[in-house]
């Protein structure tokens, strides 16, 4: 074993038995600075200042663990995981106690606050090589009072910092976190860094790293190398959604700032990733993290202008008009000032609590408003209005309104900012598309309401209902029917204004609605009647025809009135009889359960509003016949379930 290997596992051995627990642990981040090149033994060194920050809860975390994170143990790792260097003797410059980042003398409850600001600073001497390095630092624990993530107070904490195979300095984040958020007050933090390269920035939510365990002697260990693991977050956060809130919590990729109005108390861990982009490529990620706390602000003044938009900080997006209203829901004021937000213009203020403002020309306008402004209490509030008539939702459709048949629908929207990128179609009958021209086909006639809701890049939104009219077509050529030969039948169709028959054998006429059929001779006699409507919907019908040589009841000796549709409507059918006089059916007692003088309507097997029990009826039937001759029937019928 060499010398170095040797010091390297003294060290780990002696660690082992270090133990510094503790709760304390609110956030952390790393930051570096490239200094210069040197040359020892023959052997070129990159020089890099390395910070490291952590921030200590100075109220509710333990004294002594606050004090044991000094000294700070850091490891350097190269390519996939080869440890390089272990620190264990890096002391903090002078604790700072960092502001609250919170003065609002109307704010009758302020929360006491206290955040230590713990930084360590190394310097590196690194060789040049292909695959960079990972400098990283582990501890236990953070304090137990986080919401969003499994066991806070039992995972430490991982903090590290890569630095590529080329010169880089790493971006650096600017300002400090609030350590205190309002409830149901708007957010706007500025979570922006600066990078002395001149390479271009973007911010991202991304998820905070587990490190050190509270188990064992673990709390403050020699970091292992990379790669490391996420916490685990309570549903329903996840770390692009990282607390709760109305608008959503949002960060904007661009400018870093953090928006959206927060609208449950607690302590939420919060990391964001500030990712740097050299030439099109990103070429390194810094990790910052913290916590929000979320709290329940008793404000003596608040500035409020509502937000009316889906847009992060939204007043509204204006897309019919260049002229705005604007709602002041401010509360405990007595005086205002607004400013519009026109660049370079300073007119363009009122002192009105609800003021009209009309807009030269489209654009994003921040209007602020000052309550009670130039007094001991002041408030404001700042939200974006956005302009960009004119904006409207149209539509056309084409095809045949009819049951079956295709309905295209167009798209027509007008926007003078285009292009339209979204659309949302109801055809009233529970069916919806988003695509841009649908194709719909509704089963059944009647009227539906059509609504399109269609969205320009702008978040321009607009919606138009209208009433579409599918006909109730139903083709009906009548119902089969029975006859005696050298009778006549009178055809009743119905459905639409056109009818064609079809064959003519036997009809006096094939274009009418009610053509009449004359048959002479015994037999069954099949018709189509072609029907078109006035909306112009077509379909066919049949009916047949059935001649008998002489007239006859047809009385069925069993039926079923069981709901299934088949035999279950117990009545007699009669061909070639002029009329009924009555239709009887009676029980084995005696009892008229059943009576009608109709040949149309039949027994339905209940018997007062109950359901008949199963066995035999009998029946009576009393008639006229062809010739104007009074006769009579009876029998008897089996009821079945």
């Amino acid at each position: 074993m060499n010398k170095g290997s040797f010091t390297i596992l003294f060290i780990l051995l002696s660690l082992s038995f270090f133990k510094a627990e503790g709760s304390h642990i609110v956030g952390g981040e790393f930051t570096y600075k490239f200094i210069y090149d040197t040359i020892v033994g023959g052997q070129i060194y990159h020089k890099y200042q390395v910070n490291l920050s952590i921030y200590e809860d100075c109220i509710n975390g333990q004294p002594q663990a606050i004090a044991d994170d000094d000294p700070g143990y850091l490891s350097v790792y190269e390519g996939a995981g080869i440890i390089v260097d272990i620190d264990t003797s890096i002391y903090s410059l002078p604790l700072i106690n960092v502001p609250a980042n919170f003065s609002n003398a109307c704010v009758t409850n302020v929360p006491q606050t206290c955040l230590y600001k713990r930084t360590f600073v190394k310097m590196y001497y690194l060789p040049p090589n292909k695959s960079g390095y990972t400098i990283a630092y582990q501890r236990c624990c953070r304090n137990n009072a986080i919401q969003n993530i499994q066991d806070p107070g039992s995972h430490g904490c991982t903090y590290f910092c890569t630095i590529p195979p080329f010169i880089n300095n790493s971006a650096v984040f600017k300002n400090y976190p609030p350590q205190i958020i309002c409830l149901n007050e708007p957010l706007y933090y500025d979570n922006s860094a600066t990078d002395i390269d001149g390479d271009s920035l973007s911010y991202e939510f991304c998820y905070a790293l587990i490190g050190a365990s509270p188990d064992g002697n673990n709390v403050k260990p020699i970091p292992v190398a990379p790669p490391y693991d996420s916490v685990i977050y309570n549903a329903p956060y996840t770390y692009l959604q990282p607390l709760p809130g109305y608008p959503p919590i949002h960060i904007d990729p661009v400018t870093g700032r953090i928006t959206g109005t927060p609208n449950k108390i607690g302590r939420y861990l919060v990391t964001v990733c500030c990712n740097e982009w050299r030439e099109g490529v990103i070429i390194n990620t810094i990790k910052r993290e913290f916590q929000f706390v979320v709290t329940n602000c008793s404000k003596t003044v608040v500035a409020d202008i509502p937000q009316y938009s889906t847009d992060p900080n939204t007043y509204i997006v204006s897309c019919t008009d260049f002229t705005v209203d604007f709602e002041n829901t401010s509360i405990g004021g007595f005086a205002w000032h607004w400013d519009f937000g026109l660049p370079v213009v300073s007119d363009d203020t009122s002192s009105v609590k609800l003021p009209t403002f009309t807009y030269p020309d489209t654009g994003t306008f921040a209007v602020k408003l000052v309550v009670n402004p130039h007094s001991t209490c002041p408030d404001s509030i700042t939200r974006l209005v956005k302009i960009y008539p004119k904006f409207h939702a149209v539509f056309s459709d084409s095809g045949g309104h009819c049951p079956g048949a295709p309905i295209n629908f167009t798209d027509q929207s007008s926007a003078s900012i285009k292009p339209v990128n979204y659309w949302l179609w109801k055809f009233g009958d529970g069916d919806s598309s988003f695509t841009q021209n649908p194709t719909h086909t509704y089963q059944y006639g009647g009227t539906y309401n059509v609504t399109l809701i269609s969205k320009n890049i702008k978040n321009c939104i607009d919606t138009l209902l209208k009433k579409f009219i599918v006909e109730n077509f139903k083709p009906s050529a009548g119902n089969d029917t029975f006859i005696v030969k050298g009778e006549s039948v009178h055809f009743d169709a119905t459905g639409g204004t056109q009818y064609t028959w079809s064959p003519s054998n036997n009809l006096n006429d094939t274009i009418i609605r009610d053509p009449t059929g004359y048959y002479p001779d015994t037999g069954i006699y099949t018709y189509r009647v072609h029907v078109k409507s006035a909306f112009g919907c077509i379909g066919d019908d049949t009916i047949i025809v059935n001649v008998v040589n002489q007239a006859e009841f047809f009385i069925p000796s069993a039926f079923t009135p069981n709901g299934d549709g088949i035999n279950d409507i117990f009545r007699p059918v009669a061909i070639g009889y002029k009329g009924l006089s009555y239709f009887r059916v009676f029980n084995r007692w005696g009892q008229l359960v059943y009576f009608s003088n109709s040949l149309e309507s039949g027994w339905n097997g209940t018997f007062n509003n109950a359901l008949a029990e199963m066995g035999v009826y009998f029946w009576e039937i009393s008639f006229t016949d062809r010739y104007g001759k009074n006769s009579f029937l009876k029998g008897d019928v089996t009821l079945i379930r």
